[in-house]
């Protein structure tokens, strides 16, 4: 096998995990980004103290301090898992935590004017929300959620850190086998903005079509 089949092979097999574990992650934020976001708006002052503390944990701490704690410091308690499962819980509650600020700024900038419209239609909170406030917020908060996507992917090549074989993982052993530092660090620097281009203009193009009629 020559250099660049080999580069192809391994690199390949790396952004297989590295799109595996950007997904994966990917959904988590979102769900807990939206939980966390609702939540933090919350009548109850006990639900808004715990939302947050899990925000203010880890957006100030380290993510590369968390994927460890998880992978290396929760087995001590009898918690083990997977790699792949710790990378994605590890950026998926960071990056969750960031979300949950898009979303509760979101819905603060809806005209307040929509929220007295609705009430006097006799909505209740929750068909407020649903109908009404959610949709408005999620147009204002797609360009920070395009910008939260992008940087969640990028962070995926720390997993590799934790032996998870990804991208980063893959160009290691690969320059370690073969010395071509210059060749393999150029085409994994080439990989990571093919992959993150495309994801800036769709959400851009995502961004276009749902305010169309609406500005």
């Amino acid at each position: 096998m020559s250099f660049w089949e080999l580069i192809v092979s391994l690199l390949g097999q790396g952004l297989v995990i590295t799109l595996l574990t950007t997904v994966l992650a990917a959904i988590l934020a979102l769900v807990l980004g939206f939980i966390g976001g609702l939540m933090r708006l919350s009548k109850n002052k006990f639900i808004r103290f715990i939302v947050a503390i899990y925000v203010e944990v880890f957006r100030g701490t380290s993510l590369l301090v968390q994927l460890f704690w998880i992978y290396f410091v929760l087995p001590m308690f009898g918690l083990t898992m997977s790699a792949l499962t710790a990378a994605v819980l590890a950026i998926g509650l960071n990056y969750g935590a960031y979300t949950s600020e898009v979303v509760r700024s979101g819905i603060q900038s809806v005209d307040k004017g929509q929220t007295e419209a609705s009430i006097a239609l006799n909505f209740t909170r929750v068909q407020r929300m649903r109908r009404i406030i959610i949709p408005q917020a999620f147009i204002l908060m797609l360009p920070n959620l395009g910008n939260q996507l992008i940087e969640l992917f990028k962070s995926t090549s720390l997993v590799a850190l934790i032996t998870l074989t990804d991208l980063t993982y893959q160009a290691n052993v690969l320059n370690a086998t073969t010395l071509q530092t210059t060749q393999i660090f150029t085409a994994l620097l080439v990989i990571y903005f093919v992959i993150a281009w495309p994801m800036t203009k769709g959400m851009k193009m995502l961004e276009r079509k749902m305010t169309e009629g609406r500005m």
